[in-house]
């Protein structure tokens, strides 16, 4: 088994882009009910530690999410045998993920032929 490469670019610092969070907290639950501390680290460690969710966006956006009936929270035991709050995908909530999914492409094709003009 061949040793990880190291990351050479250090996380991105700032605010992510308005909405993305909320995209990338539905698909991270399209894997199955989670509690925040969870949903953090799958995003975290799923974008080798580029993004980095604080607490003080995650649970506004979670609340934010439940509101609009994207996501259902209920009670449940951690894996370390304590009561965790955790969050299920809606049918509503994979509805819209499909289509923040959809914009999201449209828009990074978009920065890229902006960046990357092919000369014609």
């Amino acid at each position: 088994m061949a040793p990880m490469a190291k990351r050479t670019n250090p996380p991105f610092q700032g605010e992510m882009l308005q909405g993305t969070l909320d995209m990338l907290v539905l698909q991270t639950l399209v894997l199955g009910p989670a509690h925040g501390h969870t949903i953090a680290h799958v995003i975290e460690h799923g974008s080798g530690d580029f993004l980095q969710v604080e607490h003080g966006s995650l649970y506004p956006a979670l609340h934010r999410l439940e509101d609009r009936g994207w996501i259902a929270s209920f009670w449940g035991t951690s894996e370390n045998n304590r009561k965790a709050r955790y969050y299920r995908l809606t049918p509503s909530g994979r509805k819209q993920l499909d289509e923040q999914t959809g914009r999201w492409e449209q828009l990074v094709g978009a920065i890229a032929r902006l960046l990357h003009p092919v000369s014609e």
